[in-house]
């Protein structure tokens, strides 16, 4: 029996009901869209952009966001901000207008005007994927909103009813490029029963979409928990291994990562037939559908595990001298536990001094506190975890959209308060876009959680002080707390659950030519390394502007690398100046002053001489905080063409000699590779050796 004549499909995609409504509504003829006035826009195409680190911000925007116009160039700066302003006020518009309330296109002008030049000059930026998303086919067409958002969270608290429902939605979020975290509450609830092998196999030709590879998941997960006949795959219909994929960019990896996870998870399950699924197959099967995402050319995928602090099997997992067959897909996932208040810190103290895991979440603080100011609001109480970088609380189900805004790039406080009212704004617009999952919708409706981050923190204290940063903090709390009555209200929507965090950043702060999130510089004057196809129009610029280039090792025929002279800012601390006790009491000041959600924070520790003081540090922080990761400083190896390479203030300047300034206007034909997970420079995943070493140009999302 085929499983084909079950299912309905649209140009070879399964249909799901919430997405056809949503592009139905999309292709209304009558619906006038927004538009920013022209000669607005036309003003700034003469203004030079103000891109961060000696050219890295503007090689990074062509890299990374600067999506392909119609005539086959490349857009610049204006053009990128002109399109996600466009589409956060389209989205404003159609969600005012189907309700029928009345829509102010003079107003709405004003306001976008003001956006655009924000934005414009890096006072804010959206997610890495609002700027490659917001306001092109993928939202404007395909409504797509999913996609928009940085990070997710699911439970298998219920997989005794959900079953196969927590897998096939990480695998649909993560191949959306949404970073997804998952906990272990579900092992012991679902005997394996295994396919029942007395019926006809059932047959299922799997689809060239990520609707089909995702269902083909589900159908194989179901049939071991339900005891449904066994699956037989065909791939017949999958595109072949290296033709290009429309929508979301890059190429094909052909049906061979689908049909390794289709046996790798009857090998995991057959193993477990006939007894209850264990904490290690629901972290397995997770890990092994992040392995097949990154194969099948989303590039990266980032999930993060939440398990029992207590449990030997889960602390276990990442120890491959006892799991060495884990060791192939055991990098997928960040493993964290759930602390408990007043825990015995110790063994997670010493697994944590050897390679720098288990992170920790206290699951208390996050649903009991907002800012952790000693008032308890009880708020998230539903709350089930977080995102893979632990800056976002979040229910099962959950996503979420992060924006970052810079304070040291305003001229005064007022100018920073005045910015808050438009990056929460854009968050705020990106919860109306409704997804195709009917459970998210639901916690999407109530919540409208949202997560304005800060970052350049580091650049900050060094400029004005943390007397002054406390300020502008409290100050730009309240601020948002009062925009979010206002339009919530305007919306007619609930207020958001929660508003602030500090997300670790990545690409974005490139831009912008700040340090990520809470977190300090490896040196304050480094090397840059960006790896470039060799056929890149942006390779000639950079030789053009005196810049090194030369092959890649290991690459040579295919790809290229240029290095940039960096300086993170005068008299800026690094790394080795900040201790582990100081990077820990800057996130429980920044978790007390601003973040209602949390602070991504990776802990950076000298092993030898702040190892032994991890379990105080815990015992002392553990009410102060509501997630902390830590690191392990370790003397790295000296290998050819390292992404980064710290040089001194002289060497630098005798660098900047040599390159004169970029302009990479009329690129043509760029391909923009977006960032496809939560902003994660300093995100403490593990990637698998030969993907670091592939990737290590500009980091992706």
């Amino acid at each position: 029996m085929s499983l084909e004549s079950k299912i309905n499909y649209t140009n070879g995609d399964l249909k799901n009901p919430i997405q056809s409504r949503i592009v139905d509504r999309l292709n209304d003829a009558s619906y006038v869209p927004f538009e920013l006035d022209q000669g607005f826009v036309n003003k700034y195409q003469k203004e030079k952009a103000p891109f961060g680190f000696n050219g890295l911000g503007e090689i990074t925007f062509y890299r990374t966001y600067s999506r392909i116009k119609e005539d086959g160039s490349n857009e610049n700066w204006a053009d990128t901000i002109e399109r996600v302003v466009n589409g956060t006020y389209n989205m404003q518009k159609r969600w005012i207008e189907e309700r029928g309330i009345d829509w102010s296109e003079a107003k709405a002008q004003d306001s976008a005007q003001e956006m655009y030049d924000r934005m414009f000059n890096m006072k804010f930026l959206p997610p890495g994927r609002g700027l490659w998303g917001m306001g092109s086919a993928i939202t404007e067409e395909r409504g797509t909103y999913a996609a928009l958002n940085n990070c997710a969270f699911v439970s298998t608290e219920n997989l005794q009813e959900d079953y196969s429902k927590p897998f096939t939605f990480l695998m649909d979020a993560s191949m959306l490029g949404v970073g997804v975290g998952f906990d272990t509450k579900g092992a012991g609830k679902v005997v394996i029963r295994g396919p029942d092998q007395h019926r006809q196999k059932e047959v299922y030709d799997v689809p060239d979409s990520r609707e089909g590879w995702v269902k083909s998941v589900g159908i194989l997960l179901d049939s071991y928990f339900l005891g449904t006949p066994e699956v037989e795959f065909g791939y017949g219909r999958v595109r072949k291994e290296g033709e290009l994929i429309k929508g979301f960019g890059g190429k094909a990896s052909g049906p061979g990562p689908l049909k390794d996870l289709h046996e790798s998870v009857r090998d995991i399950l057959n193993k477990e037939r006939g007894r209850p699924m264990s904490t290690r197959a629901i972290v397995d099967v997770q890990n092994l559908i992040g392995k097949c995402v990154i194969a099948g050319n989303v590039r990266r995928t980032a999930e993060i595990s939440f398990g029992d602090p207590f449990s030997d099997e889960y602390l276990d997992l990442k120890n491959y001298e006892v799991n060495p067959e884990r060791e192939a897909h055991g990098w997928a996932s960040n493993n964290s536990v759930f602390a408990e208040l007043g825990m015995d810190y110790s063994d997670i103290a010493e697994r944590i001094r050897i390679n720098g895991e288990p992170g920790l979440a206290w699951l208390d603080n996050m649903k009991e506190f907002g800012r952790m100011n000693g008032e308890k609001d009880h708020k998230d109480h539903r709350a089930g975890g977080g995102n893979p970088c632990l800056e976002q609380t979040l229910e099962s189900y959950e996503l979420c959209c992060l924006v970052e805004n810079f304070p040291n790039k305003h001229e005064s406080k007022e100018d920073f308060l005045r910015t808050l009212k438009f990056s929460y704004l854009y968050a705020k617009t990106v919860t109306l876009g409704e997804t195709h999952w009917p459970e998210t919708n639901r916690v999407l409706l109530r919540n409208r959680r949202i997560g304005c981050s800060v970052s350049g923190i580091a650049q900050f204290i060094s400029d004005k002080g943390i007397g002054e940063l406390e300020t502008w903090l409290n100050e730009g709390y309240d601020t948002i707390d009062k925009y979010d009555e206002v339009y919530s209200d305007w919306l007619c929507i609930p207020r958001s659950i929660k508003t602030t965090s500090v997300k670790p950043s990545g690409t974005v702060s490139l831009l912008a030519g700040s340090t990520p999130g809470v977190h300090f510089p490896a040196s304050e004057y480094y090397i840059r390394r960006v790896r470039l196809a060799k056929n890149s129009d942006i390779v000639g610029k950079l030789v053009e502007a005196g810049y090194p280039v030369e092959p890649a090792v290991g690459s040579e025929n295919t790809t290229l690398v240029t290095e940039i002279p960096v300086h993170a800012g005068t008299g800026i601390r690094t790394e080795d100046d900040v201790s582990m006790w100081e990077q820990l009491g800057i996130a429980a000041f920044m978790q007390k002053h601003w973040a209602d959600n949390q602070i991504s924070c990776t802990v950076k520790f000298d092993p030898e001489t702040e190892g032994k003081d991890i379990q105080h540090a815990l015992d002392i922080y553990q009410s102060q905080l509501k997630g902390i990761s830590f690191l392990p400083k370790l003397e790295d190896g000296a290998y050819p063409q390292m992404p980064y390479e710290p040089i001194s203030k002289e060497e630098y300047e005798e660098k900047l000699t040599h390159i004169k300034p970029l302009t990479l206007g009329k690129i043509k034909n760029e391909k923009a590779i977006p960032e496809k997970f939560c902003d994660g420079d300093t995100c403490a995943l593990e990637m698998a050796t030969e993907e670091v070493k592939t990737t290590e140009e500009v980091k992706v999302e």
